[in-house]
């Protein structure tokens, strides 16, 4: 290890919304069971921005509680939870510089893609440990690994290795585009949970075997509680149960519950409400657990106002929410799609589509191979648009799919949409999108908006033109190999997102550009290109004109990677 430095030059996080360059931070030594990875290149996400904005509240940035012993994280110096400063950068490419003597399966100079999501380490927040947040991520010249860490109960490694001949940025983008496919590929529950809890509150008089008729075609739960709030408690002649009370049901478990407000928070797979009263609907959402389902019978009544739902525990909190003007809530279940994919003849609209983000959506959309789509493109800068119809309409042509730009600021949306995909963390985006989406439409909430944020929607409007809200967090292992597996096919360019490149010199400028939406598609940080500071491709034909000549009409190539790292890297 004589020819790696004692110290190198890193970006890191030291409190909320406190970014520094450090250039003498540690390059710590691998022990028995770590790895020493130099850093080749690592993208910035709009990920980066909620640590940036939360550092230790973030649920990712928690102390790990389960899945591995707290004397093997003792061991980790990367390891660093809580108030302790951390590296954000979690979409990267490295190479193994060093290994510790006890390692298996990792040779120095291997390259790597590097999946980030470590989800059987669990926090304390009932999230899961990452690289990136509380283990330190990519945006320096060097990170340590622990062999423990990066290899999953099963023996799978989160390092997936790639060849020489792919650029650094090509490898490290696959991350991002497999979150996007992840959003598309992801399943959805369409039955009861089997051996879940279930809460049935009625606040109007339904039938007494709506329930079991419930239950009859898509399964039972082990356990259910259930609540009457009807002002009305008729009883049932042949059956002698109350109205609202359900009907007894083999193998579940049945007990009265006595309020809302007593339940536990997050403790029911499936909750089924009859009724029409807002506030009572609000009050369930926090009873609904992670990957729950409120099922929502109006019984033939109205909210008559705006509900205060819990948006932001759909893309973090896997909760889904539907409904039926009626009084069966085994109607509601048929509004479920099987998965999250787009369908032939959809109306897509991708809003903030001018972002890095969207622009991945856009493209991936158009190139699906879905038949009859439509994908509209919608953003409120006229520059960020004009930079995505640059490539997509191209795209467009060549798959036969029509596409639309608009400004959403000064256009009213042209059609109703059968799925809107969402980019930005904003409710009122979500709450547009319900007056926007066409009857049975999806509404993909891929922007994270935090957990604990609500959002004044439509209910009314939601359950009559049986929406459904969808949303996934992060990427699994097999979205990763899927979309590399493209890219090594040649059949997907990751690189038609980069926008522009830097050096560790401009990343902290390049993490104020991705938050304030200055640049419309990717930022790749070279680390070690000393002295780069943010360079927008536009700019290189002045800036650096040696790398500007090896781009493809304007598009990042393997060989502008080269040359920048020929002319920047020492």
């Amino acid at each position: 290890m004589k020819d790696i430095p004692r110290t190198q030059c890193a970006v890191q996080l030291v409190g909320p919304d406190q970014l520094v360059l450090n250039r003498s931070k540690e390059v710590f030594r691998p022990g028995p069971r770590q790895i020493l990875c130099r850093v080749e290149t690592v993208g910035l996400c709009f990920s980066d921005l909620k640590l940036l904005k939360q550092f230790s509240s973030h649920v990712r940035k928690g102390e790990v509680v389960a899945g591995l012993d707290a004397a093997v994280l003792a061991e980790i110096p990367s390891y660093v939870p809580g108030d302790r400063p951390t590296v954000p950068g979690h979409e990267t490419v490295v190479r193994i510089a060093a290994v510790g003597g006890e390692v298996k399966g990792f040779s120095v100079g291997q390259r790597y893609l590097v999946q980030t999501d470590y989800r059987w380490l669990k926090t304390a927040a009932r999230s899961n440990a990452a690289f990136g947040y509380n283990f330190e991520g990519a945006l320096q010249e060097y990170v340590l690994v622990d062999e423990r860490v990066v290899t999953s109960p099963e023996g799978e490694s989160m390092f997936l290795p790639v060849g020489q001949e792919l650029s650094g940025s090509a490898v490290a983008l696959v991350e991002p585009w497999a979150c996007v496919e992840d959003a598309y590929a992801s399943t959805e529950r369409t039955c009861i949970k089997e051996g879940g809890r279930m809460l049935v509150v009625a606040e109007a008089d339904v039938e007494d075997d709506a329930i079991a008729y419930l239950m009859d075609l898509y399964g039972k739960p082990a356990t259910m509680a259930w609540i009457n709030l009807a002002t009305t408690r008729q009883v049932d002649s042949a059956s002698g149960s109350r109205a609202g009370r359900p009907r007894q049901t083999p193998g579940v478990q049945m007990v009265e519950a006595v309020a809302v407000g007593q339940l536990d928070d997050a403790a029911f797979d499936d909750v089924v409400y009859f009724g029409s009263n807002p506030a009572t609907v609000e009050s369930l959402f926090a009873k609904v657990g992670t990957n729950g389902l409120l099922n929502i019978c109006l019984c033939g009544g109205r909210f008559g106002r705006k509900v205060s739902t819990m948006i932001g525990r759909v893309h973090y909190g896997g909760i889904r929410i539907i409904g039926t003007c009626g009084s069966s809530p085994a109607d509601a279940m048929d509004i479920i799609p099987p998965t999250d994919e787009i369908r032939p003849d959809d109306r897509i609209c991708v809003v903030g589509a001018g972002g890095p983000m969207g622009m991945m959506h856009v493209i991936r959309n158009i190139c699906q191979g879905i038949e009859g789509v439509n994908v509209y493109a919608s953003d409120v800068d006229d520059g960020r648009l004009e930079a995505l119809s640059r490539i997509a309409a191209p795209l467009a042509t060549r798959n036969n799919v029509e596409y639309i730009a608009y400004n959403a600021q000064t256009d009213r949306p042209p059609v109703k949409f059968d799925y809107i995909a969402i980019m930005a963390p904003v409710p009122a985006l979500v709450a547009a999108a319900v007056g926007d989406g066409a009857e049975r439409g999806l509404i993909n909430i891929f922007a994270g908006i935090p957990a604990t944020v609500c959002g004044e929607i439509d209910l009314d409007a939601y359950i009559e033109k049986g929406l459904y809200f969808i949303g996934t967090s992060g990427s699994t292992l097999d979205d990763m190999k899927l979309m590399l597996g493209k890219v090594q096919a040649g059949t997907l360019d990751t690189n038609v997102s980069v926008a522009a490149v830097s050096g560790l010199d401009g990343a902290v400028e390049g993490i104020r550009a991705v938050e304030n939406r200055s640049i419309a598609g990717k930022i790749v940080v070279y680390p070690a290109c000393k002295g780069l500071g943010l360079t927008r491709l536009e700019d290189l034909r002045t800036k650096i004109p040696q790398v500007a000549g090896e781009l493809d009409d304007g598009l990042w190539t393997v060989e502008a990677e080269r040359k920048l790292l020929e002319l920047y890297a020492s």
